[in-house]
């Protein structure tokens, strides 16, 4: 077992996202990040199979995608295969945790 406190752990900067690594293991990979108000994570994708989530953890933004926008606020889940095109746009103060599972 494993306990970490995100909101005690990671931190906002004025520059760009930061991200803490909350797990890294061969079965999934946990990673939290923090947007200042207007921060974006780019759209991008991964050329690896699996699927991965986006949790908003605290805020409102919005889920990216090659060429739509879907609301997202506290409580929100995005789940999309890793190789589809995401991102994450912050409206406000946003925090989220990505899991990343790749196939088994």
């Amino acid at each position: 077992m494993k306990k970490v406190s995100i909101f005690d752990e990671a931190k906002f900067t004025d520059l760009t996202f930061h991200s803490f690594l909350v797990h890294d293991s061969e079965h999934f990979k946990a990673i939290n990040f923090n947007f200042k108000a207007g921060q974006s994570m780019p759209v991008h994708s991964h050329d690896i199979e699996g699927q991965l989530s986006i949790v908003v953890l605290s805020g409102e933004g919005e889920f990216l995608s090659e060429d739509d926008a879907i609301p997202a606020k506290t409580g929100d889940v995005l789940i999309s295969d890793i190789s589809e095109p995401h991102g994450v746009h912050a409206i406000t103060d946003m925090r989220v945790l990505v899991t990343i599972a790749p196939p088994i």
